[in-house]
């Protein structure tokens, strides 16, 4: 591991008790800065009210850390929606918002439109489907956004069980995106979840940086700010354990093709020749080929866009 890693995981690596929430509190109050949290969902009724319960609860009711949560719901077909307003949030669908282009599926696309409907100086996303959750993910990551003015991203390490065993989560996280940043982007080596869906960012920050479209959203972000503002704006906290809903292996091949490519457009901003992948599946007459485009889109930094230019004058 490069020394610059190794000294970072002493200077940036930190735990959610290294924190306080009074301390947390304190510099908010201190500093002024508001705080979003976007919960991106898609046919998640069965825990995206519980998240929100638990936000608004802890870090709303009981102690004023939170200054809006807002659910973008990306087009489900459950009561996703009407169990997120329940609950406490306000919730937007993905495609009410800047209407004038069109949306495309995945989850860096609802991200990146969830800039134009917070308001926070600091936006903090949390994904929609955990379970058993604790606010020590949202009040860890963004502390060191409240009390050290030269971190501008942070993200969430924990424990990833699968089934019944410790650390077995994060398939596509040891197979694709570890050795991608290891070999080509080693200064971010240090990340234990670099593709984790729980981060919080300063604001100046996210309106700067591209958004790949769907889920290369993460490994893209991480790249790109390291370039923007150097390893050192980068943290990472320990808040323990995550447990969510595990997908299957196919959607997990789709995942790492999606992030394969996020890489090889930060590499090389060149051309692939097949944006596509082919996975097979057993059927009646033997196995079947099943075809999948890659994303491959992304979205321009959102200082480009005129709407949301107007409403920062405004």
């Amino acid at each position: 591991m490069l020394e610059e890693v190794e000294r970072w995981l002493t200077t940036r690596s930190w735990s959610v008790a290294d924190r306080p929430l009074h301390q947390i509190l304190a510099a908010k109050q201190r500093t002024g800065q508001t705080i979003s949290v976007v919960l991106p969902a898609l046919n998640e009724e069965e825990t995206v009210g519980d998240i929100v319960a638990v936000i608004r609860h802890d870090l709303v009711e009981q102690v004023p850390l939170v200054d809006e949560i807002v659910v973008v719901d990306s087009g489900s077909t459950d009561r996703t929606s009407q169990v997120a307003a329940r609950a406490g949030a306000r919730v937007v669908h993905r495609d009410d918002i800047l209407p004038r282009i069109p949306a495309v599926p995945g989850k860096g696309e609802v991200l990146w439109r969830s800039l134009l409907v917070t308001g926070g100086d600091i936006v903090c996303f949390i994904d929609a489907d955990l379970r058993e959750f604790s606010s020590d993910f949202v009040s860890g990551i963004v502390g060191p956004l409240l009390t050290d003015p030269d971190v501008d991203l942070v993200k969430a390490m924990y424990d990833r069980p699968l089934g019944g065993s410790a650390g077995q989560g994060g398939r596509v996280t040891e197979l694709m995106a570890r050795p991608l940043l290891n070999m080509h982007w080693p200064q971010l080596a240090g990340f234990v979840q670099p593709l984790g869906g729980e981060y919080a960012a300063r604001r100046t920050l996210l309106e700067q940086l591209p958004f790949p479209v769907g889920y290369g959203v993460e490994l893209g972000m991480l790249v790109d700010a390291l370039h923007l503002v150097g390893l050192d704006a980068l943290a990472q906290v320990d808040v323990g354990v995550r447990r969510h809903r595990h997908q299957d292996g196919q959607a997990l091949g789709r995942m790492a093709a999606a992030i394969y490519r996020t890489a090889q457009l930060r590499l090389a901003r060149g051309h692939l020749i097949r944006p596509a992948l082919t996975q097979f599946e057993r059927g009646e007459e033997g196995f079947e080929p099943r075809t999948y485009s890659v994303d491959t889109e992304e979205r321009p930094p959102m200082v480009e866009i005129a709407e949301y230019a107007e409403r920062k004058v405004a």
